[in-house]
């Protein structure tokens, strides 16, 4: 008989399968961290989440106004049910969606030549003299919080969570 040693358990294996919904709770809790921070970050001045929307210059200045004053309280709000693991799938559909938003609009300054900030927690805009983006790390941290929504949308099933505690389960 061969034994495995280091090697990975297999993903029938019990183990795995209690760890997975903590990994879910994981997914949750840094995902209600981000959003409520970078909503709460932006809430008191709307005028520079605007500005920084607008500084991206993809949507029309109208539009532009209606996502940097309706984006701090969606981050919020996305990041509350998170938080609570109430409505988890569709809280984590609604977070991956803007994560595509955010890669996709970062992406987009980047291959343009800009140099602004994102904008995710707070300021944005056009950077001063001197400074440069740091559009790759911002885009790998998107794309870390992209897969922990996905997670969520194919498992929002987790303990501690309001969902749970609902169905009795």
């Amino acid at each position: 008989m061969t034994e495995n040693v280091g090697s990975t358990p297999p993903v029938d294996d019990p183990g795995w399968r209690r760890a997975l919904p903590w990994l879910g709770v994981a997914c949750r809790l840094v995902l209600a961290g981000v959003w409520i921070t970078a909503g709460a970050l932006k809430l008191p001045d709307l005028t520079e989440s605007v500005r920084a929307v607008q500084a991206y210059k993809l949507l029309p200045t109208g539009l532009a106004s209606v996502v940097g004053y309706g984006l701090p309280p969606l981050e919020i709000a996305v990041g509350l049910l998170l938080l609570a693991g109430l409505f988890t799938r569709y809280a984590a559909v609604v977070s991956g969606l803007l994560q595509v938003a955010f890669i996709i609009g970062i992406s987009s300054a980047w291959a343009r030549g800009m140099s602004i900030d994102c904008g995710c927690f707070g300021n944005g805009g056009e950077l001063a003299a001197g400074q440069s983006p740091n559009y790759f790390w911002e885009i790998l941290r998107d794309v870390g919080l992209l897969l922990a929504s996905a997670i969520l949308v194919l498992r929002p099933r987790t303990p501690l969570s309001v969902d749970r505690w609902i169905r009795g389960a």
